[in-house]
């Protein structure tokens, strides 16, 4: 079910870009509009979204995943990709140089879903020879991108791993080819991460190991009810050298570089999140964060 948003108690103006919001009328702390801890629910399993769930026991859990490099008729920037063979109850990848940013394309494995949706996985990022990738952008993690968008780029993402610096989650919104991200800084080890649609809002969050659940970005949906929901990874920006302001350039063959990532996924589960009409999440004070990840996450987790 797609949850709907009451615009008259919580009204908010979206800066441009896709961006960060801001608040124009504040809801009352005590009366309507205001989402309450007690009364948020944790998104539902089962259904049409839950058989898309995937915990990779099997290897022939790899049939459920398309590779958009295949559908879209695109260069295939995967140079090792199975499932329960190089880490056992495992998704595996192994991307060549790649970006995606602006224009830029890069590895990308998806099951086409609608609706509001919360995208819920671990996984652990690391270079080839083990630790910290050293490359610069060298990032794995989850990606809802509308499809046929290949001339016009428009995704959302929550990857992990090394950004300008390593040890980061990126966040990032792409309107129209135009990326917008924002990093924040994470632990070694496995990640887990989240990335949500519920009503007229995207939502990313991520925990690292041992630790509690964080607000990572809250931006405005703008994208198309189908989406391709999925995993996504790049690496070594570097490389592209003066490729980096000519996209078409870029995406038309295999770059040749140093790609300097391993990404581990340990299953990657979708749920339905829903949200009472009063509630505006795109309004931090008609749905607090902490109230928000109750929301997005699953029970437990």
């Amino acid at each position: 079910m797609r949850a709907k948003v009451a615009g008259a108690l919580a009204v908010v103006g979206v800066l441009s870009g896709c961006g960060a919001v801001t608040t124009a009328q504040q809801p009352s702390p005590t009366g309507p509009g205001v989402l309450t801890l007690d009364r948020a629910t944790p998104p539902a399993s089962g259904g049409e979204v839950g058989e898309a769930s995937t915990e990779f026991a099997d290897a022939a859990d790899l049939s459920m995943w398309t590779k958009l490099s295949q559908t879209e008729k695109d260069v295939d920037r995967l140079t090792k990709y199975d499932v329960n063979k190089t880490a056992k109850g495992s998704m595996y990848l192994e991307p060549n140089t790649s970006a995606w940013f602006d224009g830029f394309r890069g590895p990308f494995v998806y099951q086409e879903l609608a609706g509001d949706i919360l995208m819920h996985a671990r996984v652990k990022v690391e270079g080839e020879k083990g630790g910290k990738p050293k490359r610069k952008f060298s990032l794995g993690g989850l990606m809802a991108r509308q499809p046929g968008s290949y001339a016009n780029p428009n995704w959302v993402s929550v990857t992990t791993g090394t950004g300008d610096k390593s040890g980061q989650v990126e966040v990032k919104y792409t309107k129209d080819g135009s990326s917008k991200p924002s990093e924040l800084p994470v632990g070694d080890g496995w990640v887990e991460l989240a990335l949500g649609r519920v009503g007229r809002a995207f939502i990313a969050l991520y925990k690292e190991e041992g630790g509690a659940w964080k607000v990572g970005r809250r931006w405005p949906s703008t994208l198309p009810d189908v989406l391709q929901w999925g995993v996504s990874a790049s690496t070594d920006w570097d490389s592209y050298s003066t490729l980096k302001k000519d996209a078409a350039k870029g995406n038309a063959k295999q770059v040749k570089g140093r790609p300097d990532l391993k990404v581990t996924v340990d299953f990657v589960r979708f749920l339905r999140p829903e949200l009472p009409e009063y509630a505006d999440p795109l309004n931090s004070a008609s749905v607090p964060d902490d109230v928000l990840i109750k929301a997005m996450t699953p029970a437990g987790a």
